[in-house]
């Protein structure tokens, strides 16, 4: 199979089932920025994270390309794979469990510290921007709830999972500072 077919010269691409719409609609939109915030966390991986950590953004990954299934399907279909409840529970859980290891935030912090953590932050910012566009994308068109659910969560966890690894790189996270607290100093 070639890597380039040439049906998206014109500039429409195929959704689940066929249906051709433009390159910029939303819904490509919204699943393009998926696929960018999962190359974000591939770069964070690549960055080195320990293994436990590196599991777990694996785990995302690869439930972040069901993510795009689900936003490339208009109809229902028992083929398609969808965002579940039980999905965002398990976000929920990574999220409890990493955060009983961390200090208590007492600040707001910057994204930054380790290289990892850095790109975990960016990734983080991505997810939302994906967020953003699913709830433009359902106030026009069909959209699983839990997907806008899933990546709510998901930013939320990329935030814990990106302090976990600054904590466990023995680096600190990057504490805010007002510009009148940086006058001071």
């Amino acid at each position: 199979m070639k890597i380039y077919t040439k049906t998206g010269d014109a500039g429409k691409t195929g959704l689940w089932g066929g249906l051709r719409v433009d390159k910029d609609s939303l819904r490509v939109t919204a699943y393009g920025t998926v696929d960018e915030c999962n190359a974000a966390i591939g770069v964070a991986r690549a960055c080195g994270v320990d293994a436990e950590l590196d599991q777990l953004l694996a785990g995302i990954q690869n439930l972040l390309f069901v993510v795009g299934s689900d936003l490339t399907a208009i109809e229902d279909s028992p083929n398609i794979p969808r965002v579940q409840a039980a999905d965002v529970a398990a976000l929920e859980q990574i999220i409890d469990q990493l955060e009983g290891t961390l200090e208590p935030l007492r600040q707001f912090i910057l994204p930054g510290g380790s290289l990892a953590a850095a790109h975990l932050h960016l990734a983080r910012t991505i997810c939302r921007r994906a967020e953003r566009a699913v709830v433009a994308l359902a106030r026009d068109e069909p959209v699983n709830t839990e997907v806008v659910v899933y990546l709510n969560r998901l930013s939320d966890c990329l935030f814990v999972l990106a302090r976990s690894a600054n904590a466990r790189a023995a680096i600190a996270d990057v504490a805010w500072q007002s510009p009148r607290q940086q006058a001071k100093a």
